[in-house]
């Protein structure tokens, strides 16, 4: 992302995993987010443009930004696991990164899904302080719900006109647990030309 960034090898279940670490260049570090990347099978890697968008909101507002390629994405070990072994990478993560301390996590689309998993394992005594989930794949995959205790400290956001995930599929996940959405009209699954404006939606909702 700069020349500030970092870039770590950390170990995986079944193997190494490629990390960046992008930091605030001035300030207190308020705490590390942690940023799930898209689907690994359709080209999805660290390096993805919402993802990179995620990290630059995270860093403008005060918190250490870790992406990190999921198993058998670029130098890390393994091969896809539909979404069980790519959650124990993102807590590999995690425990390695962040063993205590303020923690967010963010994903995109496929990454959104797994973040909703690893919340859960995480459980009530690890509550991230801010949990973002853009492009949520929830016509996918079995997306977890999210915990009651962390709906004010969540972020959704969906574009209106998203054909890889239907906007209508994840107000069907949402709608059960009251979780608002935030639409970006016009929106599509990438958003292209739109991105500045999901990053000032991130940033807002962090100093919200």
């Amino acid at each position: 992302m700069n020349q500030a960034t970092q870039t770590l090898t950390l170990q995986g279940e079944v193997g190494s995993l490629e990390v960046l670490m992008d930091s605030p260049s001035e300030g207190v570090v308020l705490g590390t987010a942690v940023i799930a990347h898209p689907h690994p099978l359709f080209g999805g890697t660290m390096h993805n443009k919402v993802v990179q968008t995620l990290a630059r909101a995270f860093v403008q507002c005060g918190w250490r930004a870790v992406r990190f390629n999921f198993r058998g994405v670029g130098a890390s070990a393994g091969t896809y696991d539909e979404g069980r072994g790519e959650a124990l990478d993102m807590q590999r993560v995690i425990e390695q990164l962040v063993p205590d301390g303020p923690v967010a996590l963010a994903g995109f689309s496929f990454g959104a899904f797994v973040t909703t998993h690893v919340v859960h394992a995480l459980g009530e005594m690890r509550l991230p302080r801010a949990l973002v989930l853009v492009g949520t794949a929830a016509s996918r995959f079995e997306v977890a719900p999210v915990p009651q205790a962390l709906h004010e400290r969540c972020l959704v956001v969906h574009g209106e006109q998203d054909d890889t995930v239907p906007l209508a599929s994840v107000m069907d996940w949402a709608r059960p647990q009251f979780l608002p959405i935030t639409v970006i009209p016009g929106g599509e699954h990438f958003f292209h030309g739109q991105l500045p404006l999901l990053k000032s939606l991130v940033i807002r909702h962090l100093k919200a």
